[in-house]
C-alpha cells in the first residue's frame, strides 16, 4: 500500500509568510493533483507553542539563522512561525483537504524542535506517524512539501530508518536554502539513505 505524506503546506511557509519558502505556493497544485493516485493521503503541520525553543526571540542576544546548542542538539534559530491556533499555522485554503485521512502535528514540545514527520530532532518522542503507517499496511511512502532541506529531508531519513520504501516527489518540494547549496546537500543525503526521486508526472503514470 502506498501513502502520500504532504509536509507542512501551511501559510507561514508560503511566500510572504513568517518563514516563507521561495515558490512554496507552487507545490500546492501538485499536492492536489497527486492525491487521487494514492490509497492513503496524510498531512503534517508544524504546531509550535509561543515559547518554542527554535524561535530566535526566545534567546536574547541571538539572531535568526544562528545555530546554538540546546540540550546537546544543534538548533537553527528561526523567526516565530506556525504558532498553535494562529492563521499562519493553518493548512493553506487552496489545498484540497477532503481526501486527507489524518494530520500529524509536530514541534508541539517547546523544549525541542521536530523537523521530521516521525520524530522530534532528538528522536525522544514519536508523532505516531510510523505506527499509523504500519497499522494501515503501508510499505511505500511518498513525500512532498516544505522544505526540501529541513522537514522533507528529515522525514525522508526517518522513513528510511523505519524501513519504508521512500520516494521524494522532487517537483513537489522547495527549499529554504538558508545557506547556498543546502538543497543539493539535502538531496544527496536523502539519496544516500536509499530514497528514490520521481517527478509528479512519473508518479501519475500508470
Amino acid at each position: 500500500m502506498r501513502a502520500l505524506v504532504l509536509v507542512d503546506l501551511q501559510y507561514d511557509f508560503m511566500p510572504g509568510g513568517a518563514l516563507g519558502v521561495t515558490q512554496g505556493d507552487q507545490v500546492v497544485p501538485i499536492a492536489n493533483r497527486l492525491q487521487e493516485f494514492f490509497d492513503l493521503v496524510l498531512a503534517t503541520q508544524d504546531w509550535h507553542p509561543p515559547d518554542h525553543s527554535s524561535f530566535a526571540r526566545n534567546h536574547p542576544g541571538h539572531h535568526v539563522g544562528e545555530v546554538i546548542d540546546i540540550d546537546g542538539i544543534a538548533q537553527v534559530l528561526w523567526p516565530p512561525h506556525c504558532v498553535q491556533n494562529t492563521g499562519g499555522a493553518g493548512l493553506v485554503s487552496n489545498l484540497v483537504t477532503s481526501g486527507i485521512r489524518r494530520t500529524f502535528f509536530k514541534g508541539t514540545n517547546a523544549a525541542i524542535d521536530s523537523y521530521s514527520a516521525f520524530f522530534d530532532n532528538g528522536h525522544r518522542q514519536s508523532t505516531g506517524l510510523g505506527d499509523y503507517l504500519n497499522q494501515m499496511g503501508v510499505d511505500a511512502v511518498y513525500l512532498m512539501g516544505l522544505a526540501t532541506d529541513y522537514c522533507v529531508k528529515y522525514s525522508v531519513l526517518d522513513a528510511r530508518g523505519l524501513g519504508f520504501q521512500t520516494t521524494v516527489i522532487q517537483d513537489g518540494c522547495r527549499a529554504v536554502e538558508l545557506r547556498a547549496g543546502d538543497e543539493t546537500k539535502a538531496i544527496e543525503e536523502m539519496q544516500r539513505s536509499g530514497a528514490q526521486f520521481q517527478t509528479s508526472q512519473e508518479v501519475c503514470e500508470p
